[in-house]
């Protein structure tokens, strides 16, 4: 460890005992020091635009924002934010996406923890770093200037910010007139979206949706627990 300025780190993390232990093993480093911690991706958003940290450790599986639209609205507001994944998957599909976003690095949980460490201060000092059990077969061939435009890419499709949104609250079983007050937006301009996706998707009902949702990491399996529940909106 190199001696010099603290870096200064904030945690994205939706789950309390993560968090805190993650926090924990940080508070031991005495060049590191955690100045914020979101619950949800649009807290990861507010809290970053505030405090400026060195470093975000952001988790992609979160309520009302997941972290992927979170790391791209960030890097929208600040280009120079340096972004660390951590995420319980490893394929190579989640990996590519979040460098396509712009992320700094990508570490799995299961990864051992003085790796959290060392990729806090590589991406600080503008390295890429990815966990040893991605890194042989992915970082290689993206050794890169990274792509920080970050929309979600899929079937050649492109969804605004709005429609990711949209698409998250859908997947997470929310009916139109929640997503309507969660998000500030008449009902109307919910359903309107609810179109767009389906059409953009080639998917024609919500339970298609939240599959698609999960099997692309914007929620997790355990969020929706009756799919066809969230057929019933409004």
């Amino acid at each position: 460890m190199k001696a010099g300025k603290t870096i200064t780190v904030m945690l994205a993390e939706d789950h309390l005992i993560v968090r805190e232990g993650l926090r924990t093993l940080l508070q031991a480093e005495p060049d590191i020091k955690v100045i914020g911690e979101a619950t949800t991706g649009d807290e990861a958003v507010t809290i970053a635009r505030a405090l400026r940290p060195n470093v975000i450790v952001m988790d992609i599986a979160m309520p009302h924002l997941n972290g992927l639209e979170a790391t791209r609205q960030i890097l929208a507001d600040d280009p120079e934010a340096r972004i660390l994944i951590l995420s319980a998957h490893s394929d190579d599909a989640y990996v590519e996406r979040v460098t396509e976003l712009g992320a700094a690095g990508y570490l799995i949980k299961q990864t051992s923890s003085h790796f959290l460490t060392e990729a806090i201060r590589a991406v600080h000092e503008g390295k890429t770093f990815y966990s040893p059990a991605v890194s042989v077969r992915y970082a290689k061939q993206h050794h890169k200037v990274l792509d920080r435009k970050g929309d979600l890419k899929a079937k050649n499709i492109t969804l605004s910010p709005r429609e990711m949104e949209v698409f998250q609250q859908i997947a997470e079983g929310g009916a139109n007139k929640q997503i309507a007050a969660e998000l500030g937006i008449s009902v109307k301009t919910v359903e309107k979206h609810r179109d767009h996706l389906m059409q953009k998707l080639d998917i024609h009902d919500t339970a298609g949706l939240t599959r698609y949702a999960i099997a692309t990491g914007i929620i997790e399996s355990s969020v929706q627990v009756t799919i066809e529940d969230a057929e019933v909106s409004l």
